[in-house]
């Protein structure tokens, strides 16, 4: 890979990039991509957004970490996803270590793993949490 990344905080991403990301990266079947409103309001629900754009004229946006956190305790990564032509690069690590900069190590990340992305996080270094309950969605 030749071009160079930009990973930052960003205050807001658009939805159009946001939905394109989330299909080229393969989480498009998981998350409520035909839905404008929603994922707006997916975007608008979270307090820190980081981003990973091709340092080049277009600035395209390659990855992202969209989360809710307070800043203190925990923060809570909802989506971290990767555009498949740049996976194996390194951005998903790259995407977590910025976020753990910008929050600081007194902060856990906690996230769910799609099945395919379990062996990642373990190859990072995350470790896989027991004891997670949750009540699921309905749609």
């Amino acid at each position: 890979m030749n071009a160079s990344i930009v990973y930052r905080r960003e205050a807001a991403v658009s939805v159009s990039e946001f939905r394109r990301v989330l299909v080229e990266s393969g989480m498009g079947s998981g998350r409520p991509v035909a839905d404008e409103r929603r994922l707006e309001a997916l975007l608008h629900g979270a307090n820190l957004i980081i981003t990973a754009r091709l340092n080049n004229d277009s600035r395209l946006l390659v990855g992202i970490a969209r989360c809710v956190t307070d800043f203190s305790w925990c923060c809570y990564v909802p989506d971290l996803a990767v555009s498949g032509s740049m996976q194996g690069h390194k951005v998903g690590t790259n995407l977590l270590d910025e976020l753990r900069r910008e929050l600081g190590s007194q902060v856990s990340l906690v996230l769910l793993s799609y099945p395919d992305a379990v062996g990642f996080y373990e190859k990072i270094g995350m470790v896989r949490v027991s004891d997670a309950f949750c009540y699921e969605r309905a749609c």
